[in-house]
């Protein structure tokens, strides 16, 4: 039984359950698929009167009833989910396909990617998605958008709380689209992240999992030490209307538009949660924010937020940036305005105000005249100190600036980077070559680089090219090469500029490898693969084209799959990371 239900794109459940035919998904009600093919328990609701498509879909699912904890058992009089009656007078009606505006009450069988809990309608098994309904959970919500295969959800009242709940230390936790699962039980969130990859591995990776050896490869999570305050990088943004959460709208607020600096309102681009404190960021970083709220909505100021609708105002983003000074370790923070206008004296107040703290070493100002809402600026000013900060990773020293990429969590980030040199093997003798692809700012192929004879590095992004040229000169390392260049767009002359790899690193981001380089990868025929995923869907699709091939284009897969690693990155977050390690067969 999982407690996590993957919904994955076209593309990759076409491949899962429609080989050779991709089109014939197009007339497939694909939430209804996919709730078919769930090991979930029904809570109650009854048992589908699968179409011969379905059974054969459920036949082809599996099982991994033992890897999870046993619900409570539900509640009495949810056989069917039906409306919630609106008086005593008339008992309530079967539901089976419901309407927009219709008021339910649900069981949240499983959450789907993204932390959406899923409810399924008793016979028809019609889907249904709601943002916060977690497993087990009772609870009355009203059909807020109908599409052909399924229905999103808004919750209105808990009737019955889930199994694993906790309070969420977070004041903002229930409205703020970030930590979606913060009411969650830690030891519940891992659980459901190390089972959402399983089961990912086995129906779209097509690894089974009744191999002997599959237990070896599938790894158990590496959970995160660190449960908040974990995050080095917090991006805010102004807003010209203050979002309120509706349970809590008075008459007074709805009279005031109010202006805010936070985080979006989940589905608004233009309103913003007014957020005064957030759980992820550094402690120093929350003291920075909390000058900046008591200070920039003075009118004596003059500060204007930017006004996304008709493209007026001045103040665009707050960023906050911590680093560690290298030599002593204190933290280093770097605060980055970002506006639509170069105007420094503006800014100056608060700048005065946010450098009494010892621990702001940098203050930036990026410029982005576009009427888009962007935080990468066109033009970048240094108002105070430094340009850029420094942070520690495995005994490197990298230098961070205002819109260069990095690790987030730089804590997690050393577990990570020795996982990916446990899988890499090293011989240990300085003679083996290292293909580094999307490799950012260099920071793992660079903590690979002193016991390899050369790295061989390539980025898409000019700026992270840039950075790894910088950090492996700022650390010593000589025996790196960084070379822009789209991978997704590589030629048939790719590869011939540097020597055969005895090893490739590849970590993508969320939409995977093109083919195109998986067709590279497989002709290029490396000893070892390290690929390093923040995307279980995508990365269990490429292991299945490196390790069984492409049969309709007829490409033969020639690497077996050795393990499979998941790392919780971003605790009370759907994201997950996995390293993965292949050897040629």
């Amino acid at each position: 039984m999982s407690l996590l239900h993957w919904m994955p794109p076209k593309s990759i459940l076409s491949k899962w359950l429609f080989k050779g035919s991709p089109s014939s998904l197009d007339s497939i009600p694909i939430l209804r698929a996919m709730a078919a093919i769930a090991v979930f328990p029904s809570c109650g609701a009854r048992r589908l009167n699968a179409r011969p498509w379905l059974r054969a879909v459920r036949a082809a699912s599996g099982s991994s009833a033992s890897r999870s904890p046993s619900p409570l058992p539900p509640p009495s009089g949810i056989d069917a989910i039906v409306d919630a009656p609106s008086s005593g007078a008339a008992p309530p009606s079967r539901s089976f396909f419901p309407k927009r505006g219709q008021t339910l009450e649900l069981v949240c069988e499983s959450l789907a990617f993204k932390a959406k809990g899923i409810c399924k309608v008793a016979d028809s098994g019609f889907v249904l998605m709601c943002d916060r309904a977690l497993p087990g959970e009772r609870f009355l919500g009203r059909v807020s958008r109908k599409k052909d295969s399924y229905a999103e959800v808004t919750k209105l009242k808990t009737i019955t709380p889930h199994w694993d709940a906790v309070e969420p230390p977070c004041q903002y936790a229930s409205y703020c689209g970030g930590c979606k699962t913060q009411n969650l039980s830690y030891e519940a969130q891992i659980r459901a992240k190390e089972q959402q990859v399983r089961d990912l591995i086995v129906h779209v990776g097509r690894f089974s999992d009744k191999d002997a050896g599959f237990s070896k490869v599938m790894k158990s999570i590496v959970p995160c030490d660190l449960l908040f305050h974990y995050r080095n990088k917090m991006e805010f943004s102004f807003g010209h209307e203050r979002w309120m959460p509706p349970d809590v709208l008075t008459s007074e607020d709805k009279m005031e538009s109010g202006y805010a600096l936070g985080l979006h309102a989940p589905g608004f681009f233009y309103k913003v949660l007014h957020v005064e404190k957030c759980l992820l960021q550094s402690e120093v970083a929350n003291k920075v924010l909390a000058v900046f709220q008591d200070s920039w909505m003075d009118p004596e100021l003059g500060l204007l937020p930017y006004n996304v609708l008709n493209h007026s105002g001045f103040l665009k983003h707050l960023m906050l940036r911590t680093g560690r000074d290298v030599k002593t370790g204190t933290p280093e923070v770097m605060v980055n305005f970002v506006t639509s206008s170069y105007m420094p004296s503006l800014l100056m107040p608060l700048v005065d105000k946010i450098i009494a703290f010892p621990e702001v070493v940098s203050v930036v100002n990026n410029v982005n005249r576009s009427v888009g809402n962007t935080s990468v600026g066109e033009e970048e000013y240094t108002l105070y100190g430094k340009s850029s900060i420094t942070e520690m990773l495995r005994g490197l020293v990298f230098q961070i600036s205002a819109n260069s990429f990095f690790q987030t969590n730089s804590h997690q980030a050393e577990v990570l980077y020795k996982l990916v040199e446990d899988c890499a093997r090293l011989r240990g003798d300085g003679s083996e070559i290292v293909l580094d692809l999307f490799c950012g700012t260099g920071s793992i192929g660079l903590s690979l680089a002193k016991r390899v004879k050369h790295v061989y590095g390539f980025e898409v992004v000019a700026e992270a090219v840039s950075d790894a040229l910088q950090n492996a000169k700022l650390n010593g390392i000589e025996n790196a090469t960084y070379v822009q260049g789209d991978l997704n767009k590589i030629s048939d002359s790719f590869g011939k500029d540097f020597p055969k790899p005895d090893i490739v690193i590849t970590d993508p981001n969320r939409p995977g490898m093109h083919m195109k380089l998986i067709k590279y990868l497989l002709k290029l025929k490396a000893p070892r693969i390290v690929y390093v995923s923040c995307n279980p869907a995508t990365l269990a699709r490429d292991l299945d084209y490196l390790c069984h091939g492409v049969t309709e284009q007829g490409i033969s897969g020639c690497y077996s799959l050795k393990s499979v690693q998941p790392v919780d990155m971003f605790p009370h977050t759907p994201h997950i990371e996995c390293v993965c390690l292949l050897e040629l067969s």
